[in-house]
């Protein structure tokens, strides 16, 4: 089990489990990391509720990215505001736009998968 605990939200979450941000979200609890779950349909996964709104004054250490780069636009100016201290981008959601705003703002971006970066202790 990891020792430091990073709060982490899911962008892009479904309540489908064969969904990889469903998965994601599993273990991400799994492994002892608080949750905040976003989507454009509210649902549940196990004890995380997945979220139309961000609450405001969220903070979250890392966020991992679910949505294609087409469908990533109207969380931009999110993303920004929350400033958190890293995005992963997982396979499919690739952005190079996002990816230069975010480094510009220095938040740092990860081409990766957030199952695989758990599993092998590189989360």
């Amino acid at each position: 089990m990891e020792t430091l605990h990073k709060k982490t939200l899911v962008i892009g979450a479904s309540p489908k489990p064969v969904r990889y941000s469903n998965k994601a979200i599993r273990m991400l609890r799994e492994y002892g990391h608080e949750v905040v779950a976003l989507a454009k349909r509210a649902a549940q996964v196990e004890d995380v509720n997945i979220q139309t709104e961000l609450p405001e004054n969220e903070k979250v250490h890392t966020v991992t990215m679910y949505l294609t780069a087409t469908r990533q636009p109207e969380y931009y100016n999110l993303l920004l505001k929350l400033k958190p201290k890293r995005v992963i981008f997982n396979p499919g959601a690739e952005n190079r736009e996002l990816n230069e705003k975010l480094e510009a703002a220095g938040i740092e971006t990860v081409e990766g998968c957030t199952l695989v970066m758990l599993r092998t202790g590189q989360f």
